[in-house]
């Protein structure tokens, strides 16, 4: 069956229709992955939108449940070059063609995705419309004129409190503005829990069960629309807990701390080199956003520049002076890849813990404290949040018998807890 996409600038696309076929409308933005397409789909980052691959093969391998960062796809239509109804993959449970109809989302396949991405990048993100028949373009026109996507958000995020790995020593808040699966999966590989938050919750509720760290999630649309989260995020920014926002959480809380966001013309979809201004060093980074921190908003007296995107200079992350904040535009998760800034995970893990030496390593007590009476040591640990050795240093106590796990450079090292008791 023969379909159209149909621009705001009056521009037509003709192709082959996949997946379902129903007529809908979206904000139509491009990805340059080259690989990992249903990882992109599935990103919630991508609601309310339509999503044209520019790689020209898609579908090839099928799909793979395992490799979903949500529970569903979330772009509103798809559209491809070439496509493989029926991939091969000993993986793969079926095609992706049979799983687009199941989902209820519509594309076009055969469609000149070199050409619709140079309008793009001229003209800016556009909204569109599929549909079968182009009779009247003008009524068109006129459903594509009133399409909005408004604080989608409230879409995407979780319903009830999610929680993972809850027997850790460290525990993680993330609140949910459209998290992706990896994001919480990296968390939990360093040996954190994770209590996954609806982006409505408060921070009276987040600040209660007192977490180690707390995380912004990643998400889609504006950020300038989501008053109620900015207010929350301020909120917990007066607290000394260390925080890590990720994409929109970066936006928000760059909001919440005096800065302003700006939508980009075209936006950041796929793979883009980022520096690292503090190491000097080039990272590829995986990236999905349409919005921004503006440079020229950023108050150098509150926050230090650390990442910036080599193709255009924006800002890519930021360290907030005298508190133990840090946040990044692109996703560290790295679904689909590349894997290069994973150790924003392990910096924001480390940062739990004092007494951090130049490697990475928890540092160790060289002497036993004078334990009173009624102190145990576990009280002692808790105060200054480190392990313990004992005199003989041949051994590691911790009185609830917890096996401490840091992770420096993917390496893992495991503190066994040995010995119980009074010292």
């Amino acid at each position: 069956m023969v379909g159209y996409l149909v621009l705001e600038n009056g521009d037509v696309f003709k192709g082959e229709r996949i997946g379902s076929n129903n007529d809908v409308a979206f904000e139509l933005v491009f990805n340059t992955e080259m690989f990992g397409y249903m990882e992109v789909f599935t990103d919630p980052s991508y609601f309310g939108q339509g999503l044209l691959m520019t790689y020209p093969l898609i579908g090839n391998y099928g799909v793979i449940p395992e490799d979903f960062e949500s529970e569903k796809i979330w772009a509103e239509a798809i559209f491809v070059n070439e496509f493989v109804e029926n991939g091969n993959n000993f993986r793969a449970k079926c095609g992706l063609d049979k799983f687009l109809k199941n989902s209820n989302i519509p594309g076009l396949k055969g469609v000149n995705t070199e050409e619709i991405a140079k309008v793009l990048k001229e003209c800016g993100t556009l909204k569109g419309y599929l549909t079968s028949e182009i009779n009247n373009i003008e009524e068109i026109l006129e459903k594509i004129k009133k399409y909005k996507i408004e604080k989608p958000i409230d879409k995407v995020t979780c319903r009830t409190k999610l929680v993972f790995g809850k027997t850790k020593p460290k525990q993680i808040a993330l609140i949910d503005y459209g998290v992706k699966h990896n994001i919480v999966n990296s968390l939990l590989k360093r040996n954190v829990g994770v209590t996954v938050y609806p982006a409505g919750t408060s921070a009276e509720t987040i600040l209660t069960v007192r977490p180690s760290g707390i995380v912004l999630s990643n998400g889609p649309g504006n950020p300038k629309e989501y008053d109620t989260q900015i207010e929350v995020i301020k909120k917990l920014c007066k607290t000394n807990i260390p925080i890590l926002g990720i994409g929109l959480g970066h936006q928000l809380l760059a909001i919440a701390m005096g800065a302003k966001t700006e939508k980009l013309k075209y936006g950041h979809r796929g793979n883009y080199p980022i520096k690292n201004l503090k190491k000097d060093k080039v990272n590829i980074t995986s990236q999905n956003h349409g919005y921004c921190v503006s440079k020229n908003s950023i108050d150098l007296e509150i926050a230090e520049i650390v990442h910036i995107n080599l193709e255009d200079e924006t800002i890519e992350g930021l360290k907030y002076k005298n508190k133990n904040i840090v946040s990044v535009q692109f996703q560290p998760e790295a679904c689909p890849g590349p894997e290069d800034a994973n150790y924003i995970f392990d910096e924001f893990v480390n940062g739990f813990y004092k007494n951090i030496d130049e490697d990475g390593n928890i540092k160790l007590l060289k002497t036993v404290p004078n334990i009173e009476d009624k102190q145990s040591l576990k009280d002692i640990m808790q105060a200054i949040n480190v392990p313990y050795m004992s005199k003989d240093e041949k051994h590691i106590a911790d009185w609830k018998e917890i096996g401490y796990e840091l992770i420096r450079d993917n390496k893992r090292k495991l503190y066994n807890s040995l010995q119980h008791g009074k010292y």
